[in-house]
């Protein structure tokens, strides 16, 4: 589990402290939630949980959960309420730190942790762009985004140089979470460690550079960049962060503004987390871009000419449905093939770029008709929909909802299925019954 020359490497790193580090893999892995603030409070997730809410020092969201604690048997993270997330890994987002309005990116998404978190902060203001060069993981990626509800997100599946030449100093704030040799998953992932070499972690280095450096040309002047990885050796570390700035002048390394983990090993600017600090193996530096462009702005989208049919067809299903249209849905209508989406406002430019997923998924067109989609409505809230099934924690029509069969409704039409106020997916009530549309790929067994 633990090759003999990355303990070598460990026992010359810490020193004296290793054997504090060796006591602390001989135990369990560390086990959290993170609560997404935008579907749920924290008093209606606390309900709902078998364990107290215990805080984590690594952000507020996030808390401590039992060694037992199976999160996909709970209905609130079929809901989204929700991520399952060992704590210390929320530690990049804190540092990065993004504010409602602003444009961020995260560059090497899957499957989704961070920019779910990113998404939290952002309050459903400003764009998220969550990005994944391997298709299948953003295909993950995207289906965590749609549980957790975001409107404002863009799911894309690019290699770093495009986006850097296509998204040039369009962001505000830009995480790259870059692969690794993942020493910190090692007492995780058994096969993290079978397949550690030293030629492993110095060419991950290599493409840790030239990720960062495509991240940072993708950052507006004054802008925020966060380089974070789950390792932790010091050619994947440190050794980055001389090299990217060697080759950047236009960025200065600053303070990480937190307390948790320990300083770095060089500057002391950037942060660590080792086990016996609480979490898994983490490290982050964040830079800020003292020059460049100022934050491009895009041209507006074209003005609508005459609304097509299927247009039509979604306005009057957002109408139906919602007590009051939001102006970004009202506005951001969008025929993609037999697909009707509901555009962000902030979006940008993106021809040449090959993307998942822009916004939120309204619905399918077939002959003439708009199927809804359950993206649609797990990003809406109880109150902005005119019906919706209120059931509570324990109620047994929650598994049998998540099952995919019938349950009692007094709604006719399409209904939202809310469990402790959030939103888990819909149905079609006719006759006293809801129609189940709960994805045949999410159901429980």
């Amino acid at each position: 589990m633990f090759p003999e020359k990355f303990l070598l490497r460990m026992k010359e790193m810490l020193g004296p402290e290793f054997d504090a580090y060796w006591d602390s893999m001989q135990r369990p892995p560390k086990k959290g939630v993170r609560l997404n603030g935008e579907k749920c409070s924290r008093e209606a997730l606390q309900r709902t949980l078998p364990f107290a809410l215990q805080p984590v020092p690594f952000s507020p969201l996030s808390f401590l959960a039992p060694d037992d604690f199976q999160p996909g048997a709970h209905p609130l993270h079929h809901a989204g309420a929700f991520y399952s997330q060992e704590p210390s890994a929320s530690c990049a987002v804190t540092i990065l730190d993004p504010r409602p309005g602003e444009r961020v990116l995260d560059l090497c998404a899957a499957p989704g942790g961070k920019s779910t978190q990113i998404a939290a902060l952002l309050r459903g203001k400003g764009l998220l762009w969550s990005n994944e060069i391997v298709h299948s993981r953003a295909q993950i990626l995207l289906s965590n985004i749609e549980r957790m509800g975001i409107r404002n997100a863009v799911v894309s599946s690019a290699a770093p140089p495009v986006l850097e030449e296509k998204l040039a100093g369009f962001f505000d704030r830009v995480l790259v979470d870059a692969p690794c040799s993942g020493e910190g998953m090692f007492r995780k992932n058994d096969r993290a460690g079978e397949e550690w070499s030293e030629e492993h972690v110095r060419a991950c280095s290599d493409r840790q550079v030239q990720i960062l450096l495509s991240g940072a040309q993708c950052l507006r002047e004054g802008g925020v960049l966060v380089y974070s990885t789950c390792t932790f050796s010091r050619e994947e570390n440190e050794g980055v962060v001389r090299r990217f700035l060697e080759n950047r002048p236009d960025f200065v390394q600053e303070s990480t503004g937190v307390t948790f983990g320990r300083p770095d090993f060089d500057t002391g600017l950037a942060r660590r987390i080792f086990p016996m600090d609480g979490g898994e193996g983490h490290f982050a530096a964040r830079f800020r871009r003292t020059s460049g462009p100022g934050g491009r702005e895009d041209p507006p989208r074209s003005p609508r000419g005459k609304e097509s049919p299927a247009e039509k067809l979604g306005r009057d299903f957002l109408r139906e449905t919602l007590k009051t249209v939001p102006d970004d849905w009202e506005s951001g209508l969008c025929e993609k093939g037999d697909r009707l989406l509901l555009l962000p406002r902030a979006l940008p430019q993106t021809g040449g770029i090959p993307i998942l997923r822009a916004g939120t998924e309204l619905g399918q067109l077939r002959k003439g008709r708009l199927i809804p989609s359950h993206g649609f409505f797990m990003a809406c809230r109880p109150e902005e929909l005119r019906q919706v099934l209120s059931l509570s924690f324990d109620s047994p029509q929650v598994a049998r909802f998540l099952h995919g069969e019938e349950i009692p409704c007094g709604e006719n039409g399409y209904t939202a299925v809310a469990v402790e106020g959030v939103i888990t997916g819909f149905g079609k009530g006719s006759g006293g019954r809801l129609k189940n549309h709960y994805p045949k790929g999410l159901r429980t067994l």
